[in-house]
């Protein structure tokens, strides 16, 4: 009985019928020590994802096996440290990170340029060694920069890294992030900005990262955008709005519609889940944003 009260809960946050999604049966996961989900198989064309670090507080192999039953395939935004971990469980890593990378100081400013190349030289071998073709980067923060110096500035400091990525197969990713609510003065905070850096680095392993959530609050028109920039963008985040927790009928974006719309370009690279559960069961939560996003 609880569980179907739980299972009809849910059912009233997506605030559609069964003819429009298929939402599989919940089952309890609040003891993350003995992961038993028992849990339906999405058949899905979507490559499946979510972020790290809005479950930070499952132990990671826990929650590898977790996502592994809703038939999540990778984890995104996961450190050097934490990438055997999930490829011991069958998942790969969708996105690589490190401690040294900054959101605040990125290849916007000259100055940074020398850490950065080092370091990402470093994380670009490991990546490799692990077979992991995304690494992700950031722009930095505009602090009164105008936009053709922050363009020219990170193709000169990116353009010798993706020779060198190129060479062992991985990808730097920039993500596009918002600097209205969460990430004040971050440069790269629209679609189109990210889009003519692209466009002047001219290297097929440079590419966007699109967050949903971030491009609805600075610019909206998401499938519009997702239509236009497409050939830009290699990897997707998810987010309800506003709030960033749960992608279902609680917030303003259309998610079936923009992963219909994502799936029509012909994308063939992960979406990753990246909103803050609300729920008492996050991993419910998590199971939800799957069957929701499973076309």
């Amino acid at each position: 009985m609880a569980q179907d009260q739980t299972r009809r809960k849910l059912l009233r946050n997506l605030g559609i019928g069964a003819g429009i999604l298929a939402v599989p049966s919940f089952s309890s996961v609040a003891d993350t020590s003995g992961i038993d989900l028992k849990l339906q198989s999405f058949h899905s064309k979507v490559r499946h994802s979510v972020c790290r670090w809005c479950y930070a507080d499952i132990p990671l192999q826990e929650f590898a096996k977790a996502c592994k039953k809703l038939g999540i395939t990778a984890i995104d935004l996961l450190k050097p440290s934490e990438w055997k971990i999930v490829q011991a469980e069958g998942l790969a890593c969708s996105m690589a990170t490190d401690d040294f990378i900054s959101l605040t100081n990125g290849f916007n400013d000259l100055a940074n340029h020398k850490t950065l190349q080092s370091s990402y030289i470093d994380l670009i071998n490991k990546a490799a060694e692990h077979y992991i073709e995304n690494v992700i980067c950031f722009s930095g923060s505009r602090r009164g920069m105008d936009d053709e110096t922050g363009w020219n500035n990170c193709v000169k400091g990116l353009q010798p890294l993706l020779e060198h990525a190129e060479s062992r197969n991985v990808t730097l990713v920039m993500e596009l992030l918002n600097s209205k609510v969460d990430h004040p003065d971050y440069m790269a905070d629209h679609t189109a900005w990210g889009a003519e850096l692209a466009r002047r680095l001219d290297r097929p392993n440079f590419k966007l990262l699109f967050d949903i959530y971030h491009m609805q609050i600075m610019e909206g028109d998401i499938i519009r955008n997702i239509q236009e920039f497409h050939p830009y963008i290699n990897h997707y985040h998810t987010a309800g709005n506003p709030g960033r927790n749960e992608i279902n009928n609680s917030q303003e974006l259309n998610y079936p519609a923009i992963i219909q719309a994502i799936q029509d370009t012909s994308f063939n690279g992960f979406i990753a889940q990246e909103f803050i559960p609300t729920y008492d069961d996050k991993l419910a939560a998590l199971e939800e944003a799957i069957g929701i996003c499973s076309i």
